[in-house]
């Protein structure tokens, strides 16, 4: 039974990467929200819940990266590179905080909560050191823009969709994780 829970989650980690690769093509035909979705998110999240820390965090780095290399956008520097470890971050604490806090309702947000944060200051570090390097400055607006304002709506999303996916995914009689 651990096998077959191990090839499930496998699987289930190579499907929120195809998701993460192609929400962006969907969210993309909203013009005036389609980035602020924050479509790569949503599979990483789900990842780290669903399938625990480890498959959360390696999709979640992986899945700007693979994009960027193969289609260009994100573009690879500083964009791509910073959210890698943005969604490296939601993908392990998501997990891990699954992974010991209960699975009732407010823990499942607190974790997301959490993930949401902790991913949204690690790409801002990762942002500023970024263009430290290349003699930039990334201020604190910038931050809050980045991380807050154009985010809205993908935020909003979030909050919804990924509390209630889990929810229903999550029931051992749905895909057996529990192994």
């Amino acid at each position: 039974m651990k096998n077959n829970s191990r090839l499930i989650k496998m699987v289930l980690a190579a499907f929120f990467l195809a998701l993460s690769y192609v929400m962006p093509f969907l969210t993309g035909q909203i013009p005036e929200i389609g980035s602020m979705l924050c479509p790569m998110h949503i599979p990483v999240l789900l990842c780290g819940f669903l399938c625990g820390w480890h498959w959360g965090m390696a999709v979640g780095f992986t899945a700007p990266l693979f994009r960027s290399l193969t289609l260009g956008m994100p573009p690879l520097f500083p964009v791509a590179v910073c959210m890698a470890f943005e969604l490296a971050t939601y993908g392990l604490v998501s997990g891990l905080m699954h992974k010991y806090l209960p699975g009732k309702k407010p823990y499942i947000y607190l974790s997301l909560l959490t993930a949401m944060i902790a991913g949204r200051l690690v790409w801002g570090a990762a942002m500023f050191t970024a263009l430290s390097i290349n003699g930039g400055a990334f201020t604190f607006s910038a931050f809050l823009a980045g991380a807050i304002t154009n985010a809205v709506p993908g935020i909003a999303l979030q909050l919804v969709a990924v509390p209630v996916a889990v929810m229903i995914l999550d029931n051992p009689k749905i895909l057996n994780l529990r192994g």
